[in-house]
């Protein structure tokens, strides 16, 4: 069996692990554009500030590729696939025969439409490559501007303040994290923001970018004509599954490439993992993009293992973020800015310490834990199972009222007591 692995991050990486669970002597071949063995992506902004060395970038060494025997195509983009002859064509010319594909692309930045995007010194900050580009031209320079509040805008912030460059960040929704966080906790992450020395501007967004006569960015001009002066921007708005790939093929793509529970797409030996794929959203009871490692890695191995004959699969996921804002840990998972009276919500906050919890009914659909977030697997657990906790809830979320008791409760059902898993 020849498989082709297009893609070498997490997704990629489990198709490997998923294969050799049952298929030992089939070849597999991985492509990627980047010419680097598997790294963590999350990682970027510590590296870009220097806490993580190049060398601790790497979550699978090269040792993992030759024991898999896996045959490496690195620095070279994957330009067209033709499902009826069974073969990827590069853009070198070359062409790479399978019998079974795992499409693993992942997701591109979205750059709108904007004036002055020509300008020099602009990045986005999805690849270890941005964040070589940034730290390469940062020496003298004196202000940034992050376009973006989300979970990467805030890491690129951090990473851009930590080389001694005032940072402001433009959020066009009402708070940063504003999908994830509630008004309380994210008036808490953005004070963290603020008393680090980043500068945060919501409820608007840039228009235009400007630029020197050597054409390097030089300042953005807000919606409203505020003009932010900046030699380094960041362009970190979100992610959209890159479907690129599959756009001229018979593959079923709505926002991402289509598959069902065995990650496998219309195409009967073609499959998708990660960030391009459109699978179950268990609290959504729909087919949506949920862009998180865990979920890459998961479907991947998922993929991998029915390439290779299992049958195996996917339970369905749901929106999860966990991030630490200079010291300050933040998780969140499930239904966290509920919509409507139908929710049951509970909430404790004593300074940078906040916790929410949000039922609908018997279940623990969502959560957020701002300052200590011990246990938080516990309570993802419970919304991803969709457990039935009504033997729990009133104890539950008494306890989340008070300091130091919270996980007294969740230990006690851990460890056997009543409600335990």
């Amino acid at each position: 069996m020849n498989y082709v692995i297009i893609g070498n991050s997490y997704a990629g990486i489990g198709a490997v692990e998923g294969i050799r669970e049952r298929d030992r002597a089939g070849e597999i071949t991985m492509i990627s554009d980047e010419p680097y063995l598997a790294y963590a992506r999350p990682l970027i902004s510590y590296n870009l500030e220097g806490r993580v060395t190049a060398r601790n970038m790497y979550y699978r060494s090269a040792g993992f590729y030759k024991k898999n025997n896996v045959r490496l195509v690195l620095g070279k983009r994957a330009a067209g696939i033709d499902t009826a002859r069974r073969r990827i064509s590069l853009e070198d010319g070359a062409v790479v025969p399978y019998d079974r594909l795992l499409i693993g692309t992942g997701g591109r930045p979205f750059v709108p439409p904007m004036k002055g995007l020509g300008a020099h010194n602009v990045f986005c900050f999805t690849k270890w490559d941005d964040a070589k580009g940034i730290k390469r031209i940062a020496p003298g320079k004196r202000k940034a501007v992050v376009i973006g509040g989300g979970l990467i805008g805030l890491k690129a912030a951090e990473g851009i303040n930590a080389l001694g460059l005032e940072v402001t960040i433009v959020e066009l929704g009402p708070r940063v994290l504003a999908v994830a966080l509630d008004e309380v906790s994210g008036a808490i992450v953005n004070r963290q923001l603020r008393e680090n020395g980043i500068r945060t501007v919501t409820g608007h967004t840039a228009k235009e970018i400007l630029s020197d006569r050597r054409g390097n960015v030089c300042g953005v001009i807000l919606d409203d004509d505020r003009r932010l002066e900046c030699e380094i921007l960041v362009i970190a708005i979100g992610v959209r599954p890159n479907v690129d790939l599959a756009k001229n093929t018979s593959l079923h793509i709505v926002r991402g490439i289509v598959v069902d529970k065995c990650m496998m797409t219309n195409i009967g030996n073609v499959y998708a993992a990660g960030d391009v794929v459109e699978a179950p959203d268990i609290l959504n009871n729909r087919d949506s993009v949920i862009a998180i490692v865990p979920l890459a890695y998961e479907q991947g191995r998922i993929a991998g293992c029915n390439m290779a004959g299992g049958r195996r699969t996917y339970a369905g996921g749901i929106g999860m973020n966990s991030v630490e804002v200079y010291g300050l840990p933040v998780m969140t998972m499930g239904i966290t800015n509920q919509a409507n009276q139908k929710f049951e919500v509970w909430t404790y906050r004593k300074g940078k310490v906040y916790r929410k919890l949000v039922f609908e009914g018997i279940r623990l659909v969502g959560a957020v834990l701002v300052g200590q977030v011990d246990y938080g697997g516990v309570l993802t657990h419970f919304v991803r199972s969709r457990t039935d906790v009504t033997d729990i809830k009133e104890e539950l979320t008494v306890q989340v009222l008070k300091q130091g008791e919270f996980g007294a409760v969740l230990s006690k059902i851990m460890n056997g007591g009543q409600g335990s898993l």
